[in-house]
């Protein structure tokens, strides 16, 4: 086996598993070897150690590395992951860290933990520092101004090139590239002016100022949605944009991987919403109280709701006894509704987040999508009650099912396009649009209107 510590040591090939590396350093106390042995893991595998950890390891681990060390520890931990792990430490200890953290990363992980605890942290913070991830923690996390940083060039526009190309060869290697070919310039009370690179400023020669060769520069303001940076950045080929308040003062810099890193994460947690995972991030390593209380608190809205659909069957046993070829159709007519429901859904889901749409616009949709759905169910109709036909032979079969799909299908995207709209005006999270509710009303509807139609021609069915 190889020796723990070792210069040697393997990161993913040890005989052990990396917790149980990580494991045995923390209980030797062994620091240098643990932060060696840190640095040859992937930040997959640092993030997966530490999840195996107990919580008493966490914080041995946090309190034992240097706290830029346990600052990169925490940047490769999801936000409410990190919060809990930052909470379980002295307040000092947390402080320390958090100093160390870039200032979009700071705020993103103390806005998940309790505001009174995050507060007693920034209070043991450089005062600064401190002032920076106050501001960024009152955006709204999805604008612009909740996901830029306070770290970034910024001179006044009298400022000497000679001035400026000095005052950054005394702090070699603390700035990324990306930050020397975009050196913001502002004027009067921190307005924007422009930008320049650094090979600008050296070409301009050591006498010109700022002001005069700074060129204009795209900005986005603090408040602007997440969905319209996307477009944004999408239209600019720039790694980062200042970022100005409403009256065009210098607040911040966002860089363009922070838009997209954001866009995958509120894609996540839509997803993990419609699936059911309601109330933020699930992790295995949660308390067991927690992961099954939210679980518990959809599944048991599905089953009261399950069992309103399943009620419409059961009024209808008779119908499906004498004609029990529509026990197949069943499910494929609130099938396929469902699915052109939650068409409709994202697309109202969309137009909301780039304000196409607003809550006041409920009848424009509502007519637009009763259009759409008149076209789609029409064909949709034609098909499956094609097939109903052929196979059974019985054209009242065929009508039966067509016509409730049709109808159904009309009810869905009319229900689905308006349904955000609604929530949103309720004030409830739109994302949950496409769970319990829309998947009752187009299961209790599909099953109503194939069963009430089909009794209303049941000799014919089965005869």
């Amino acid at each position: 086996m190889t020796q723990v510590g070792s210069d040697h040591a393997s990161s993913v090939t040890d005989d052990r598993s990396s917790w149980e590396v990580m494991q045995a350093l923390l209980a030797r106390g062994d620091v240098p070897a643990l932060e060696r042995y840190l640095q040859r893991l992937p930040s997959s595998e640092t993030v997966r150690a530490v999840f195996r950890l107990s919580p008493e390891e966490q914080e041995k681990l946090l309190t034992l590395l240097p706290p830029e060390r346990a600052a990169d520890l925490i940047d490769d931990v999801p936000d409410t992951q990190a919060a809990e792990l930052l909470d379980n430490l002295d307040p000092e200890e947390a402080a320390s860290i958090v100093s160390e953290m870039q200032s979009d990363e700071a705020a993103d992980v103390l806005a998940e933990m309790d505001r009174d605890d995050a507060e007693e942290i920034l209070s043991l913070m450089d005062a600064d520092e401190a002032a920076d991830a106050r501001q960024l923690i009152d955006y709204d996390p999805d604008t612009a101004g909740g996901l830029m940083i306070t770290e970034f060039l910024s001179y006044p526009q009298s400022t000497y090139a000679a001035d400026v190309v000095r005052d950054i060869g005394t702090r070699p290697g603390d700035y990324p590239l990306y930050y020397l070919q975009h050196i913001m310039v502002t004027g009067p009370g921190g307005r924007l002016l422009g930008s320049v690179g650094l090979s600008d400023i050296a070409f301009a020669g050591p006498g010109a100022t700022l002001g005069e060769v700074a060129a204009p520069v795209d900005a986005v303001e603090a408040e602007m949605a997440l969905e319209q940076l996307e477009e944004f950045f999408d239209a600019r080929d720039t790694p980062v944009s200042p970022v100005t308040d409403g009256h065009g003062r210098l607040v911040g810099a966002l860089r363009r991987r922070s838009v997209y890193d954001a866009l995958a994460e509120k894609a996540e947690a839509s997803y993990l919403k419609s699936q059911g995972i309601v109330g933020g991030d699930e992790f295995r390593s949660m308390p067991l109280a927690v992961r099954s209380g939210r679980r518990l608190s959809w599944l048991i809205v599905k089953i009261v709701l399950n069992m309103l659909s399943a009620s419409v069957i059961a009024l209808y046993e008779d119908t499906i006894a004498a004609a029990f070829a529509l026990a197949v159709f069943l499910p494929i007519v609130s099938d396929m509704s469902g699915c052109s429901g939650y068409q409709a859904v994202a697309v109202s889901m969309r137009e909301m987040a780039l304000d196409i749409i607003k809550p006041s616009d409920v009848a424009r949709v509502l007519v637009k999508e009763v259009a759409l759905g008149l076209v789609t169910g029409t064909v949709l109709a034609v098909v499956l009650g094609g097939v109903a036909w052929a196979w059974k032979g019985n054209p009242w079969l065929g009508a039966v099912v067509g016509a409730a799909l049709a109808a159904n299908t009309l009810i869905a995207v009319g229900i689905g396009g308006v349904l955000p709209l609604l929530m949103k005006r309720l004030r409830l999270d739109p994302a949950l649009a496409a769970g319990p509710v829309l998947t009752t009303i187009t299961d209790t509807g599909g099953f109503f209107l194939v069963l009430s139609l089909a009794q209303l021609v049941l000799p014919a069915l089965s005869g």
